[in-house]
């Protein structure tokens, strides 16, 4: 999304202005819900619902003005595919997956799906693969067992913006 940002400054200012909210509403609402998930294991409804409002609506005004209707296609694609893995993993082992990662996977799939299919998968396999890494060190360190829970928000999260950071 950096390069995307850098491209639409000069040439149109709206796109670039509702692209740059959108990123910075998804670090506002990112930080408070990885350190919420982190601390408690939840994610607040109160901060994950109002962000399928603002996000698809700042994304689609950046897709919208900047002439792109692929770009809106992706996003709502976006979030659909990942919300339906996300739910289907919860579906599939209940005690793996929170609902809450599977509400904030439709925010997150939302915003990947604006920059493309690829960066979709990068962020999905980067947040499973930063979680079990993080499950085994904490085996390893003795501080946990193969039955513990891990917040997975943080991960998913993490996944997202090192999916979005180098995006054409």
């Amino acid at each position: 999304m950096i390069a995307q940002l850098g491209r639409l400054w000069p040439a149109d200012p709206l796109p670039f202005c509702a692209l740059l909210a959108a990123c910075l509403y998804l670090l506002a609402i990112g930080f408070r819900l990885g350190w919420i998930d982190a601390r408690t294991h939840t994610l607040p409804n109160r901060i994950v619902f109002p962000a399928y409002a603002v996000a698809p609506a700042l994304l689609a005004t950046a897709a919208l003005a900047g002439g792109g209707t692929a770009r809106l296609w992706g996003m709502l694609g976006g979030g659909a595919a990942l919300w339906s893995f996300y739910f289907l993993l919860r579906f599939v082992y209940p005690a793996g997956m929170g609902f809450g990662d599977v509400k904030l996977a439709g925010v997150l799939g939302m915003y990947l799906g604006y920059l493309g299919a690829g960066h979709l998968l990068w962020a999905t396999f980067a947040a499973f693969a930063l979680g079990g890494l993080y499950g085994i060190v904490l085996v390893a360190l003795r501080r946990g067992s193969l039955k513990s829970a891990i917040p997975f928000g943080p991960f998913m999260l993490l996944g997202a913006v090192a999916a979005m950071l180098p995006a054409a």
